[in-house]
Order: C-alpha cells, then structure tokens, then sequence
C-alpha cells in the first residue's frame, strides 16, 4: 500500500492508477472505521489536514475521468456524502500538498519502484516510457 508520489498522477500506468482509487477508498475506509490506516507507506497521511488526502483524491479521481475510467466516488460517501467535492475545484494546489513528504527524495523511491516493476513486466513498457519521458533528469537504472 501506498500513495504514489503527487507528481505522478497524470503519467502512472493504468494499473497503478486503477489500484491507487481502491487503496485510496480502502485509506477512507481505515480512517473512518480505526482513525489511522496502519500501513507504515501511507501513515503519514495522518500528519496533515484530512483536505490534504481529499486533494489527492480528487487529482487521482479526475485523471481517471480523463483517461476515460469510469469511478465511483460515492466510496467516499462516509465522509459525509463527498461525492460533490469531486465535482468543484480543490481550494489548495498539489504544489501544497503533503508538502514534506512528497518531496523529492520520496519521487525517486516511486520511479524506482515503477521501474523495477517496469522491468519485471509488471507495467508496459510504452507506459513505463511515458513515466520516463516526464521526469527525464531522472537516472534509472534500466532503459
């Protein structure tokens, strides 16, 4: 589990854009239910405003619109029927988001690990390239 870092959303692989709503839902879930989520990858989300986890939704929700997906976002119904907070512009940039723990440091963890999986056969290689295209001064190990 994990939230992929915030500069990555428009160019993640389908699969991980796909999986990162239902771990999304799955974080909502957790929080509304035991107040944390309990997985040392995504406990930070804790360290900041519940707007800042929303913001990120939103970003991810709107990417899979764009990309055609279709999402429900009434799973986020427990949070006091979110669904309209969807459907308005986020009062915050993604620059503000998570802002010391989406830094840069934890970027290059996250282009590491969609490139080992990108090695393995996990994500397709045109898919990889788009990843690769967007962070270019990046150095990854495999090409």
């Amino acid at each position: 589990m994990r939230l992929w870092h915030k500069d990555l959303i428009d160019v993640l692989p389908r699969l991980q854009l796909v999986s990162q709503w239902r771990e999304c839902c799955l974080i909502a879930k957790l929080i509304n239910e035991k107040g944390t989520p309990n997985h040392i990858l995504v406990n930070a989300v804790m360290n900041y405003p519940v707007s800042h986890f929303l913001l990120y939704n939103y970003y991810i929700y709107k990417e899979m619109t764009n990309r055609g997906y279709k999402v429900r976002a009434n799973n986020f119904d427990m949070w006091h029927n979110i669904e309209p907070f969807f459907e308005c512009e986020p009062d915050m940039t993604i620059t503000e988001m998570f802002d010391h723990w989406h830094d840069d440091i934890y970027l290059r963890e996250c282009l590491y690990n969609l490139e080992e999986k990108a090695r393995a056969g996990g994500i397709p290689y045109d898919e990889w390239l788009r990843v690769y295209e967007k962070f270019q001064y990046f150095t990854p190990l495999w090409r």
